[in-house]
Formats: C-alpha cells, structure tokens, sequence
C-alpha cells in the first residue's frame, strides 16, 4: 500500500467523493420513487433503484481506496484465509442479497402484495435487495430479513384478498332479530366491494338476562379496506339498536 502524498489533498478528496456519491444516489433514489405516481408495481424499480445506488457507493469505494494505492481486486485475490472468514461473516448479508434478487426476479411477491409470516401479516410497502418492508392493519411497520421469506414458509393473499369481517355486538332484549337480519343485510349489500359469495349471515351467539349476543359476518374484495367497512357496519348497528 503507498501512502499518499499530501494527507490533506487526500482526505478533502474523500470528502469531496462521500459528499458527490451521496448527493447522486439521493437523486437517482428521489427520481425512481416518482415512478409510485405511474406504476401500480414498484417491485422491479425498486431493484433498479438498489443496485444503481450498490453500484455508486462500491465505485466510490474503489476510487478512495486508490487514492492510497490499493488494488480492491488484487487485494481480495491476495486475501486469502481473511477473504474467507469475511464472506462467512458476511453470510446473513450475502444470504439476503440473493434472496432479495430471486424474490424480485421470481415475482413470488411484489410491492402491494398482502403476507404473512411468523404471525405477522401485513401489505408489502417495499422490497429492498436484503429486506422486505411490510405495514400491518394497525399502521406497524415489521422489516423482515428476505433469506426468511426464501426459507420458510409464509401465506400470500393475491389482490384482490377475499377477506372476512366478522363484528360482535350486543343487541337489547327487545329488538327484532328478523328485522334486524333484514336491515343489516341490505346495509352490508350496499358496500362498494362486499362478496355476493359467501353470503353475509348472522350468528346468535348468546342470550344474556341484558342483551342477545350475535355475530354480524361478511366478506370483501379488498383487505385494505376492512377497517372502514367494519366502521360503517358497527354504526348500522348502533343505529338499528339506539331506534
């Protein structure tokens, strides 16, 4: 290794190579994500995004690593043993990289796509080439290794998730339930993506001296919209039972 010249000259031009390689990976990064306005499946242009911005930092690597002259390629041919016992501690990290690439080139899941894995199942927000970004139903984002989504098993809801939402409630004494069935039936049949099959039913679940115990249960197209059709359904109910 030859040390350089003029440590000061050398070190303003690492800071002047940290400072371009970062400027430039923030815009091709801030350019790509705009393509979220034009394309339904961001998958493949968050890939492209990756590797361009891997390929960036590892061109800025070599150039400051030349700057007090080593060979990147003859030094890892010379490595050796060392070489050896870096790529077995870098294994996890190789592990998710190839994964990352043989989910995204293999279309087994794409941004948008709804999961679950180790209890946990949410929509795939974004699929690096070493972790894949998922949000659950209550807004909690989970990033998950992708060498876990290659080696275990893990359930995959194709849009548009057929879904089931099942609402408990309690109703007074004194309410009809054929007329309730009746009301709440037309109201759920109103919803813009319920299914006409199965069918939305009512379950008794109970009776107490206070109230009836039921289950008001349908299903939908779409997973990402059972909260508001939850809410509208349960304020159905509230009014049918506050007449």
């Amino acid at each position: 290794m030859n040390l350089p010249a003029n440590p000061i000259e050398t070190t303003l031009m690492i800071i002047a190579i940290i400072i371009i390689t970062t400027i430039i990976a923030r815009i091709i990064t801030k350019i790509l994500n705009r393509f979220e306005r034009f394309n339904e499946d961001m998958t493949g242009i968050y890939l492209i995004r990756d590797i361009i911005v891997y390929i960036i930092y590892f061109i800025a690597l070599m150039k400051i690593l030349s700057l007090f002259g080593i060979n990147l390629y003859g030094t890892l041919l010379s490595l050796g043993i060392v070489g050896i016992a870096v790529s077995l501690a870098a294994k996890d990290i190789i592990s998710n990289l190839f994964s990352g690439i043989i989910l995204i080139i293999g279309k087994s899941i794409k941004v948008g796509d709804t999961i679950e894995i180790n209890n946990t199942k949410g929509v795939i927000e974004i699929i690096h080439l070493r972790t894949t970004t998922i949000k659950d139903d209550d807004g909690i984002i989970s990033t998950i290794p992708n060498s876990t989504l290659t080696n275990n098993l893990f359930k995959l809801y194709k849009a548009p998730e057929k879904y089931r939402i099942n609402i408990l409630a309690g109703l007074p004494l004194n309410v009809d339930l054929d007329e309730f069935n009746e009301y709440i039936i037309k109201e759920i049949k109103q919803l813009d993506d319920v299914l006409d099959n199965p069918k939305p039913r009512i379950y008794a679940k109970g009776i107490t001296f206070e109230e009836t115990n039921i289950k008001v249960s349908f299903w939908i197209k779409d997973y990402n919209n059972k909260d508001d059709d939850k809410l509208i359904i349960t304020n159905k109910i509230r009014e049918f039972s506050n007449r």
